[in-house]
């Protein structure tokens, strides 16, 4: 039995990110080989010190995570930024290099598209006969994740209610993922563009991204796994897929140990960014269990069919997004009509005090210039020609090294 933690007592945090070469720009399948070069044989999980890595679903994306749950957010930037490096160095007699943001810009995902071949690769051979993962939903979607821990049913009740209210806002603060195959798609946060409709072979997966209301863990196995599993059961015939890896809702509730795993997370430029973000986001949830912002009641009411046009209209527009519902904003101590970008600027505001300093500069910078996908747009401007994507995307590249934020 894992040790469970109280409500903010640890955090989990999860990087991805993809090998790209460095001479094409193309994605790179050779995460077996960077583990190699690392553990002196292959393992898919390598421990190092504070930080692990480990293999996706596609050969050329590493995920780099806490190693265990840690206390605190403060000092994780300079932790991930030190594998970085460290990977980097391994990388670069391969020819090789690190990427960051949440999609490859040029990828054609059917053609440079290969799944890990070694350990789960029953698992992940089984999701591609299911949905076919040569998509770009499946293949060019780096994420970050943050892993917040419950104890019990009350405080599952307080922390999924809260994490379900800020869902929607999420891709106004990270949305990266504004081109796909050399072409300007439209969205902000075309990852989650994707995300919404990737698994449509069994809706029952994905949801409405938002999860539904449910506050304890005996409604969440009624409402979400069990029709889960009734769904799957005809394609999982030895019964290998397990529900808590199929659940696949911008939020998902990990009752095998004990914590809620946040999804919505488009990758950022550097740990900077993204540990700069994790940090906001935290701060944030705290203020709403702790009643700064609506009382729980207030936060319970909202239905996913409520909540999921402020996330869709989100990732389209990102922090420009408009919210109008004046109940939303009420939840947020805010009167009328606003975009994502004025909201988090209040958020900020409210919990500056309590998010570590070293925070400080990249919020600010995120607020101040847009999210990553808005500054990649500014940097491409009207020039979409391929030599200039790599361009643009080899500068922020240089983002991993230097840890600093992107700016065009």
């Amino acid at each position: 039995m894992k040790k469970k933690y109280h409500l903010f007592e640890v955090y989990g945090i999860e990087l991805e990110y993809m090998l790209v070469k460095n001479d094409s720009f193309k994605v790179a399948p050779q995460v077996d080989e960077l583990l190699t070069l690392k553990a002196g044989e292959l393992k898919a999980d390598i421990e190092n010190g504070d930080i692990a890595w480990s293999n996706e679903l596609v050969a050329h994306v590493i995920e780099l995570k806490t190693n265990g749950p840690t206390k605190s957010t403060d000092d994780l930037a300079e932790k991930f930024h030190k594998n970085i490096l460290e990977i980097d160095a391994l990388l670069n007699p391969l020819n090789l290099q690190l990427l960051g943001s949440a999609s490859h810009p040029l990828m054609n995902p059917n053609t440079d598209t290969q799944l890990w071949k070694h350990s789960y690769s029953e698992v992940y051979a089984l999701y591609n006969t299911i949905f076919n993962c040569k998509g770009h939903g499946w293949s060019n979607v780096q994420s970050t994740h943050i892993n917040l821990p419950f104890y019990d049913d009350k405080e599952f009740e307080k922390l999924h209610a809260a994490i379900r209210i800020i869902l929607p806002l999420l891709p106004g603060l990270c949305a990266s993922s504004p081109i796909l195959e050399g072409n300007i798609t439209g969205f902000k946060d075309t990852r989650l563009e994707f995300y919404k409709t990737n698994q449509k072979e069994i809706p029952e997966l994905t949801g409405m991204v938002i999860p539904e209301r449910v506050f304890s863990k005996l409604d969440y196995h009624a409402t979400i796994f069990e029709p889960i599993k009734r769904a799957i059961r005809p394609y999982d015939k030895n019964k290998i897929l397990d529900q808590h890896f199929l659940n696949s809702r911008g939020a998902i509730a990990r009752f095998d140990r004990n914590a809620i795993e946040i999804r919505l997370m488009d990758i950022q430029e550097c740990p900077k960014a993204d540990i700069a973000i994790c940090a906001l986001v935290i701060e944030v949830l705290k203020a709403l269990i702790n009643k700064k912002f609506g009382s729980l009641k207030d936060q319970k009411v909202w239905t996913k069919d409520q909540l999921f046009p402020f996330l869709n209209d989100a990732i389209k527009q990102g922090e420009e997004s408009l919210i109008e519902d004046e109940d939303y904003l009420k939840l947020f101590n805010l009167k009328s009509t606003t975009s994502v970008k004025n909201v988090w600027n209040h958020l900020y505001q409210t919990v500056k005090p309590k998010v570590h300093k070293s925070h400080h500069q990249a919020i600010e910078l995120i607020l101040e210039q847009g999210t990553l996908a808005t500054r990649l747009l500014k940097a491409v401007g009207n020039d979409t020609s391929e030599a200039h994507i790599i361009s643009v995307y080899r500068d922020m590249q240089m983002c991993l090294k230097t840890n600093e934020l992107f700016q065009p």
